[in-house]
């Protein structure tokens, strides 16, 4: 059995390619020298040995060109690896525009995801061949990493924060995820798959999640009013509170002087503990709901808030 198992698994991501050839090129690289470094050592030692009890050494002047040669060679292999892997890591936390934003929450011992549209997974993750995914993470409980070994793709996924991750999927199939924390007793079994379906595949299969699906941003919105958000945050009139239309992305003026920008971190801790940036203008008349919403319903409001849009006319604030 072991002869069918991979040395590597497949490249099925558009990161794959590029972080196999980095990882590649530190592997040959250290390879030559370690192959040139223990040659010349067992070199000198045969070639340079003491053939008698009387033989001393002889003081041999050090060449200026050699001495430049070992630091500036290894100095500019080092250069490659560091612009190679910079360049990697600005390319793996600046998802493209245009993808699609799924949020993923962890939970011992299982992942929980939930699709703009409303379809709802536990373990699996359906996406679309040629499309960026954007993952929004967090967990209930304890540090999870979420790791799919095919798309060289693996970020911790924190209580109380969240954290983002973004692929490209290349290849149809289906493929491991795993949680690569250890995060209690059955940490080997959190595992699920991520099944890449052709567009009009993925398609049907969004469809076919019955008539009981709501999409987050509705399922926020309902939040939104059942709480009685919108009597302080009106969208329409001055109220008690700032309006939330078109404020996801945005800078926010708080009350010290400081700016911040309006993301999912920042909503997050605005409802769950609101007294910890204040909007400029404003006072501290929100009540925390620290303990009485899930995460799912978090993440809903916060999609919801997302899917508000700037007021247009004059009147609209830049």
């Amino acid at each position: 059995m072991w002869r069918d198992l991979p040395l590597f698994p497949p490249q099925a991501s558009t990161f794959a390619v590029r972080e196999d050839a980095l990882f590649f090129y530190l592997v040959a690289v250290t390879v030559v020298f370690v192959a040139l470094i223990f040659g010349l050592i067992l070199y000198f030692a045969i070639r340079y040995r003491r053939r008698t009890p009387e033989q001393r050494a002889r003081h041999v002047p050090e060449p200026m060109g050699l001495e430049i040669a070992w630091s500036v060679i290894p100095f500019g292999f080092m250069v490659v690896m560091f612009v190679w892997g910079a360049w990697l890591f600005f390319y793996a936390y600046n998802p493209p525009a245009g993808g699609i934003e799924i949020a993923v929450v962890a939970k011992q011992w299982m992942w929980k995801v939930q699709h703009p549209e409303g379809r709802r997974e536990i373990n699996q993750l359906h996406i679309p061949v040629g499309v960026p995914v954007k993952l929004t993470m967090t967990s209930e409980d304890v540090i999870h990493s979420f790791f799919v070994p095919a798309f060289r793709i693996k970020r911790d996924v924190l209580p109380g924060r969240y954290t983002s991750i973004w692929f490209d999927a290349t290849q149809i199939g289906s493929y491991h995820l795993f949680c690569a924390q250890y995060c209690g007793t059955q940490h080997a079994g959190m595992t699920g798959e991520v099944v890449v379906m052709s567009q009009p595949d993925y398609e049907r299969w969004l469809q076919g999640g019955g008539a009981d699906t709501t999409a987050p941003a509705a399922a926020g919105e309902a939040l939104f009013r059942g709480l009685g958000c919108a009597s302080c945050h009106a969208a329409d009139r001055p109220g008690q509170a700032p309006s939330l239309a078109g404020v996801f992305g945005r800078p926010v003026q708080l009350s010290g002087g400081k700016t911040v920008t309006a993301d999912e971190a920042y909503v997050r801790e605005s409802i769950l503990t609101p007294q910890a940036k204040l909007v400029a203008g404003y006072g501290p008349i929100m009540p925390t709901f620290k303990g009485l919403l899930t995460e799912e319903q978090l993440l809903d409001l916060i999609a919801y808030i997302k899917s508000l849009q700037p007021p247009a006319g004059p009147q609209a604030k830049p």
